[in-house]
C-alpha cells in the first residue's frame, strides 16, 4: 500500500471528559498515528447558533489507510470522545475533519476530498497554512497560503 499524507482539521468548543476544548484536542491528537506536523491551537469565533468560542488546529499525518479508511478512524475518535450527530455548527466535543491528502481529489459517499467548504473558512485555513503553506487545492492548485489570504481580505456584505 502506498504510504500518503492527510491534513486533518481539528475543532472543539465543549468541555468533555478530556477537559476544556483546547485539551480535547490535545487528546484526539493523541490518538491519531503518523502524526507529522500540529499547529498552534488557535482561538476562534463561533459559526452559526454557537455561543462558544472554537479551539482549531491542524495536523499532517502519513498513513496507508485510504480516505475512507482514515474517515472511519476520525469518526470512531469522535465517538469515543463523546461527539453526537446533531444541530450543524452546534457546540461538539471534538470535530475531525479530512481537509486534504496528497492523493489529490476523493469522492464517494459520504465524503469528498478536498472538505466541501475548507477554503472559504479561516478557522481551518489559518491552522493549516501554518504547517502546510504550500500545499495545493487539487481542484485550482492554489497554494493553501493564498487561499488564507483570500478569507483574510473578504469583507462582509451590507
Amino acid at each position: 500500500m502506498t504510504t500518503t499524507s492527510y491534513a486533518i482539521a481539528l475543532g472543539s468548543n465543549r468541555p468533555g471528559r478530556h477537559g476544556g476544548p483546547r485539551e480535547a484536542i490535545r487528546a484526539a491528537l493523541a490518538r491519531i498515528e503518523g502524526i507529522y506536523a500540529v499547529s498552534p491551537i488557535l482561538t476562534t469565533a463561533p459559526v452559526g447558533p454557537s455561543i462558544r468560542a472554537f479551539a482549531n488546529a491542524a495536523a499532517l499525518v502519513r498513513s496507508e489507510r485510504s480516505p475512507p479508511e482514515m474517515l472511519a478512524m476520525l469518526k470512531a475518535i469522535e465517538r469515543d470522545f463523546g461527539r453526537r450527530r446533531g444541530q450543524r455548527w452546534g457546540a461538539r466535543v471534538i470535530d475531525l475533519d479530512i481537509i486534504l491528502w496528497t492523493g489529490g481529489a476523493w469522492r464517494s459517499r459520504g465524503l469528498l476530498v478536498p472538505h466541501a467548504a475548507y477554503a472559504s473558512r479561516a478557522f481551518v485555513l489559518h491552522p493549516l497554512a501554518s504547517i502546510a503553506a504550500d500545499w495545493r487545492d487539487p481542484r485550482g492548485g492554489r497554494r493553501i497560503r493564498h487561499l488564507r489570504h483570500g478569507v483574510d481580505r473578504r469583507r462582509p456584505r451590507p
